[in-house]
């Protein structure tokens, strides 16, 4: 039996918090329309990406998958920090690296099949696709896996970083939150690189001492 992984990430473009990676194992004769006939409610099940889905449609996924007997997944997470420094699509391969070992399978056994704009290592065999979560049930359900396992960390987080109300926007750059930024300045789970257009800087210099990165206590 061939069998697949998926890859997709949730988070690159937020403004706070870290990018997830998600990675799903996957045998090739898997009926994926199983899984989302559970929130199908009229017509033929459609594979849609995380994004198009609820938050209730992609808890309702998520567990299916993690429950599933023949389905493995595995997520990484690389923080702010280390998007700073290395930037987001080298945070990004590399969380797909830790995610994929993770899963624990030899790169001989597998194809491994990622949205467009990831890698992993060169070990194994590998092919990206554009709008992948949205044609590519394994990219899709490693997008949702993403997207759940974020959003999740991210509310957890809003109970310690009140002020921001990371339970609302989960870290992206709404309204609201660059107001917050602008308010309260920065904290450890921002971005420095993502947010110095705030201040009207090209870049983490640009940024007012007084609203560069704070601690905050729990």
């Amino acid at each position: 039996m061939e069998w697949l992984i998926g890859i997709d990430e949730a988070g690159r473009g937020a403004l706070a918090g870290p990018v997830c990676v998600g990675a799903v194992l996957y045998p090739s004769d898997f009926d994926w329309k199983e899984a989302f006939a559970l929130i199908t409610k009229h017509g033929v099940p459609k594979l849609r990406d995380s994004k198009q889905l609820t938050a209730q449609q992609r808890d309702t996924l998520f567990e299916y998958i993690a429950m599933h007997g023949r389905l493995k997944h595995a997520f990484a997470f690389v923080d702010a920090k280390i998007i700073d420094e290395i930037g987001i699509v080298n945070a990004s391969h590399e969380g797909a690296a830790v995610a994929i070992t993770a899963l624990g399978i030899r790169p001989d056994r597998v194809r491994v099949l990622l949205d467009a704009g990831l890698r992993v290592p060169s070990r194994w065999h590998q092919e990206s696709f554009v709008r992948g979560d949205e044609t590519i049930p394994a990219i899709s359900f490693a997008s949702i896996v993403a997207k759940v396992m974020r959003d999740r960390l991210m509310e957890d987080l809003a109970q310690i970083y009140a002020a921001y109300r990371f339970e609302e926007h989960k870290g992206y750059g709404t309204a609201d939150h660059r107001l917050r930024i602008r308010k309260n300045g920065l904290s450890e789970l921002h971005r420095v690189t993502f947010c110095s257009n705030l201040f009207g800087g090209g870049s983490a210099q640009g940024i007012p001492r007084a609203l560069q990165k704070q601690k905050i206590s729990v």
